[in-house]
């Protein structure tokens, strides 16, 4: 990647400027009274319904914000991130043996696009139980479901083993947000778990080359989300921007040591029936360092019907979405990320006509 490749060079609307890198960020949320918890009890005391709290003005304010003292070990961490930069010092002929293919979206790829701009990376994706069932297409009348799995490199032994450790450390604490996010919305703390029975999520390593000319391209361009939540790991090298709600201005969201970025994705937007919002993001490169980032992306089964849910659906606040299958939108979501089409596809454009 020394020289710019034509195909990442933005338009000028697109291109990375005017960042806000000082002043207030992303909320910074400490989950130390409960990470020590398997779970939430039905009846959540002070400090529980104090959390549930934060995190729902986050969501709602944001979309964003960090976790810190999550109970995810620093150790895992540490290991994954080796393990990425071990699989990206991989010649390019021993990447490209576990490509990711059009109907099997795990593996090596560096042709993403964003707004019909290829970004500016290398990506491993990988499922977070390894494997999945999917629908094989997108296409609303093909019934056919087809088994998704994860090409592992031969010639890195502990590779594979160290993706699933991290990926099981990280559901936990999915899973703890997940019942704060439900009692953020007034509802059970365990109203959404029966929805990721057989998950489709998948992790993601991301690999950010210097590149020549940064001001020209974006590592990853700006985009939504399609999961329910997002959890993200990333390093000292800054690069992550979110589009903040209340003025549309492009925010740097500041590293802080052993933490996460959570996200709300366009599942959640649907569930709460826009309560939260699945907010734009995207991500810089620069020219003297490389940058590396991990986020894991919590999707429903493939089966799991995605609509406003009860609950938070009355004559006065109507469905805003209709009943679409969230296998079917994660596989729309991923044709549209890979090929040229001319158009980028938002949950927003399924809303209801008000």
């Amino acid at each position: 990647m020394g020289e710019v490749n034509p195909s990442c060079i933005l338009s000028e609307e697109h291109r990375p400027k005017h960042v806000i890198t000082e002043g207030e960020g992303i909320p910074l949320i400490d989950l130390s009274p409960i990470t020590n918890r398997e779970g939430l009890s039905a009846d959540p005391n002070k400090a529980v319904e104090d959390l549930a709290a934060k995190i729902g003005e986050a969501c709602r304010t944001w979309g964003f914000f960090t976790v810190i003292n999550h109970g995810v070990p620093s150790g895992i961490r540490r290991r994954i991130m080796e393990a990425a930069r071990e699989f990206f010092a991989l010649p390019e002929e021993e990447k490209k043996k576990v490509s990711r293919e059009d109907h099997n979206t795990a593996g090596f790829h560096n042709d993403e696009h964003s707004k019909d701009f290829k970004d500016w990376k290398e990506v491993y994706d990988f499922y977070v139980n390894d494997g999945m069932l999917m629908p094989a297409s997108h296409e609303l009348d093909d019934p056919e479901i087809v088994p998704w799995f994860t090409p592992w490199p031969e010639n890195l032994p502990e590779f594979r083993e160290t993706c699933a450790e991290y990926g099981r450390a990280c559901e936990k604490l999915f899973f703890i947000l997940l019942e704060l996010v439900s009692l953020s919305l007034g509802l059970p703390p365990k109203r959404l778990h029966g929805y990721f029975e057989n998950q489709a999520s998948f992790a993601r390593l991301n690999y950010y080359p210097p590149c020549p000319k940064p001001e020209l391209v974006l590592g990853t361009g700006g985009h939504k989300d399609p999961s329910a939540l997002t959890v993200l790991a990333q390093e000292d090298v800054e690069g992550l921007d979110v589009l903040r709600k209340s003025d549309g201005a492009w925010v740097r969201v500041k590293p802080v040591p052993d933490s996460f970025v959570i996200n709300v994705g366009d599942v959640l937007q649907v569930w709460s029936n826009d309560l939260y919002e699945s907010v734009e993001h995207r991500a810089e490169v620069n020219a003297e360092t490389e940058r590396y980032s991990i986020p894991i992306f919590f999707h429903p089964s493939h089966d799991v019907t995605m609509k406003p849910l009860d609950e938070l659906v009355d004559e006065q606040s109507p469905a805003k979405y209709p009943e679409y299958k969230a296998g079917k939108w994660l596989n729309l979501r991923m044709y549209n990320n890979y090929k040229k089409h001319g158009f980028y596809m938002r949950m927003t454009d399924y809303k209801v006509a008000a």
